[in-house]
């Protein structure tokens, strides 16, 4: 399997005490490493995407605005939520080139069964971005942009989202866009509150109450997902894999446990073979328990990793 990240990732800084800090990815990388898993990676340092790619997702305005008030020091609020640090842009950009490059990778990987399948562990995360805005810890939309460079090569692909929080900006950047299916659970009513209505085709949302445990999130997601995805036939599946759905996650109020996160991605995986050759690419997205992330993200990689 391959897995993309990059050091420079933890230079990207929010406000003191802000949960979406760089312990997160490094709880990932050193329970992996702890693990043994890492040790049978294709490992990558990602790059960061080329400018001009950020535009096939997010409005140039919006970009050149993001460059414009980047800080050369200290930090700068864009919102409550939302902060930039000077090494912010750098951070998101090598985030959204390790999803690009690695569906590059595995849509050229016909020939070789290891490389069919990617977990990029990076941050900042970005399923809340949207085309023209930075919002709830996101700057740059990676799974969207990863999806976009996807479908100038093949016709159909499904971006699949776990996490605790609805993937509003993923939704914003195809929602008016049938070749790509977005399928998204979520904690509601929650943030971000938005697009959590839309009515689309090729839109599915899976909005789950607090306190949603183990047993009707995996029948939320088999009454909801599946059959989206097997009428759809992807040619490629994108995960925004978010832990914040985890029972101790310190922002959410839904009560999964290790073990949903193992299932899920045993799901995915299957859906995957069934319609896309197997090949899947999986970005991190939120998770705030840094305990609950690293057991989580070892298990969803392994999950993704199996029988390769």
């Amino acid at each position: 399997m391959l897995f993309y990240t990059h050091d420079d990732c933890l230079n990207h800084e929010m406000l003191p005490g802000h949960p979406e800090r760089p312990d997160r990815l490094r709880a990932v990388n050193e329970s992996l490493s702890a693990s043994g898993l890492s040790d049978g990676f294709d490992c990558r340092t990602a790059e960061p995407i080329a400018a001009d790619g950020l535009a096939t997702v997010h409005d140039p305005a919006y970009l050149a605005r993001l460059n414009s008030v980047s800080p050369a020091s200290g930090l700068l609020a864009l919102d409550p939520d939302t902060a930039m640090s000077p090494g912010t842009l750098r951070a998101a950009a090598l985030a959204a080139g390790a999803v690009t490059d690695a569906v590059q990778e595995v849509l050229n990987s016909s020939d070789q069964r290891a490389s069919r399948r990617a977990f990029c562990a990076v941050r900042p995360p970005g399923h809340h971005a949207e085309a023209g805005a930075a919002m709830g810890f996101c700057f740059y939309n990676s799974i969207a942009l990863g999806a976009a460079q996807a479908l100038g090569q093949v016709d159909r692909v499904a971006i699949l989202d776990f996490d605790v929080h609805h993937g509003n900006g993923t939704v914003d950047a195809f929602r008016d866009r049938p070749e790509a299916l977005v399928c998204s659970s979520f904690q509601h009513p929650f943030y971000p509150y938005r697009y959590v209505d839309i009515d689309a085709p090729n839109i599915v949302n899976t909005p789950l109450p607090a306190g949603t445990d183990s047993a009707a999130f995996r029948h939320a997601i088999e009454r909801d997902w599946a059959p989206a995805v097997n009428a759809h036939r992807p040619d490629l599946i994108l995960v925004s894999a978010g832990f914040d759905a985890h029972r101790d996650d310190p922002l959410g109020g839904l009560l999964l446990n290790d073990e949903d996160f193992r299932w899920i991605t045993e799901f995915i995986v299957d859906l995957a073979e069934t319609h896309a050759s197997g090949r899947v690419v999986s970005a991190l997205e939120g998770g705030y328990d840094l305990a609950a992330l690293g057991r989580c993200a070892v298990l969803h990689a392994q999950a993704l990793g199996g029988g390769l």
